[in-house]
């Protein structure tokens, strides 16, 4: 089943609709749901696709020859070719006189295997590709090495990309139409439990409650991601043990450097390393209160940018033990899913929430156009405390502000934190028109809604309005 991606789509469709040749860099995490996209786009196009393999180089070589003769029906007997050089050149002729599409999939494993790859393409494409109609098509899933060695300016390939496409998880929208069976709840919940990764998606059984999919999925020791985040830690890692550290000590709510050192026992020096390598592998993101100037704010956080990752760490790896020992279905019902309102209250629904409003301000649904959309947290020197806005977004040109608040939550006052909401306003001076927005996992009290339709300037935003 193929959902999602519109944009991705669209943007594809639009580079090649131009004729000419083209050279697309996509990269994005493993699962992500590259390649699948990659096939849809070229289901009605003539195209070869080669997927290089952890291999050593001739093997790569001999399969793209087969791939490349078997796409222009020349027989395997003529052997391969000799080269890449020899390779390449071959699909420039053939590019001059029709048009076709050249994907190379996984194409940091050739380049790994023969390091000059980089360069020989380089040459290629000033020489011979610029001049003809092909579509071609680089991608792969090692982050680090797709920006640096093929989009950094040290590598022989900058400045030959016609588009670069880093393809994310799906947000919740989209994930949620990989869940058409489930109440809306439950597809918050399933999102926040396994994140955007479309094929960790489709393991969800739609015949089964959320319960019994996140036990069959994570506390069974033969569901599929009971062991998926470590084992593609140790594809990026060789020695992931200190990394598993540091994300579970951030899984467990530790956000900053020296929490972090001090939940791990290393000093912040050696800290900061591993967050660094987690940071450029996109397993983690630091985020900022909304406003500073991230170059000098000292207070990032971290978070783990994939809620798969979140989950898994929070829950599943400190429980291997017990889940090897078959009592994993007695440890989510007695210590997991009793926590999980807090889980996903604390931050996934916050993000869920931005999520919608950044769908709806490209849509220009909001009040006005946003330039802006994060949160915030600081020092409320009124009220001598802590403070926070789960949602702000502004436009600072029209000194307008949007603020908000995310309640997942059973049972609350709706009246009262709508109320406080609207007066810590006063936390953010520097606007001249100020609108409130609330969020709400239960329905709103007859009390509440007759608050908004006194406040023309607040929305009420119910959980079925996330999914219209």
């Amino acid at each position: 089943m193929f959902v999602g991606r519109e944009e991705e789509l669209k943007t594809l469709e639009k580079l090649y609709s131009k004729g000419n040749f083209q050279l697309v860099v996509m990269y994005g995490r493993r699962r992500v749901g590259k390649t699948t996209l990659i096939n849809k786009f070229i289901e009605d196009k003539k195209a070869i696709f080669f997927a290089a393999q952890e291999a050593n180089d001739s093997i790569n070589l001999e399969i793209f020859s087969q791939k490349i003769y078997s796409f222009f029906d020349i027989p395997l007997s003529a052997g391969n070719f000799k080269t890449w050089n020899d390779a390449l050149e071959f699909i420039a002729e053939k590019a001059k006189k029709q048009r076709f599409t050249l994907v190379i999939d996984e194409f940091p494993y050739a380049a790994e295997a023969n390091n000059s790859i980089k360069s020989i393409l380089q040459n290629i494409i000033d020489h011979k590709l610029k001049e003809t109609s092909l579509f071609m098509i680089l991608c792969g899933s090692q982050i680090s090495f797709m920006e640096d060695e093929v989009l950094g300016h040290k590598s022989p390939l900058f400045g030959r990309r016609t588009a670069q496409m880093k393809i994310e998880g799906f947000d919740y929208y989209d994930a949620s139409k990989m869940m058409h069976s489930f109440s809306d709840g439950d597809k918050i919940k399933l999102y926040s439990c396994i994140g955007g990764t479309p094929h960790y998606l489709s393991q969800i059984d739609a015949s089964l409650s959320f319960e019994e999919n996140i036990k069959d999925l994570y506390f069974n020791v033969s569901g599929y991601l009971y062991d998926e985040p470590t084992m593609l830690l140790k594809q990026e890692l060789r020695e992931p043990a200190m990394y598993n550290s540091v994300i579970t000590a951030i899984a467990s709510g530790a956000s900053r450097l020296n929490d972090i050192s001090t939940r791990i026992s290393e000093d912040t020096s050696k800290t900061i390393k591993y967050l660094n390598t987690l940071l450029n592998l996109r397993i983690l993101h630091k985020e900022y209160p909304f406003g500073d100037n991230i170059a000098k704010s000292r207070k990032g956080i971290y978070r783990i940018s994939d809620n798969c990752y979140n989950f898994w760490y929070k829950y599943v790896f400190l429980n291997k033990i017990g889940i090897e020992q078959g009592i994993g279905h007695t440890i989510a019902d007695k210590n997991v899913f009793p926590d999980l309102t807090d889980y996903i209250g604390k931050q996934v629904f916050e993000e869920v929430c931005r999520q919608y409003l950044i769908r709806q301000n490209k849509l220009s649904n909001l009040s006005f156009v946003a330039t802006r959309i994060g949160s915030w947290w600081g020092q409320d020197n009124v009220e001598k405390k802590q403070s926070d806005f789960d949602i702000v977004a502004d436009n600072k040109s029209e000194k307008k502000v949007l603020l908000g608040e995310c309640k997942w939550r059973n049972e609350f006052d709706d009246v009262k934190e709508i109320e406080k909401l609207i007066n810590k306003a006063y936390l953010m001076p520097e606007y001249e028109k100020y609108y409130f927005i609330f969020f709400s996992k239960v329905p709103y009290t007859k009390a509440a809604k007759e608050l908004e339709k006194n406040y023309t300037n607040l929305r009420l935003v119910t959980l079925d309005e996330l999914f219209k």
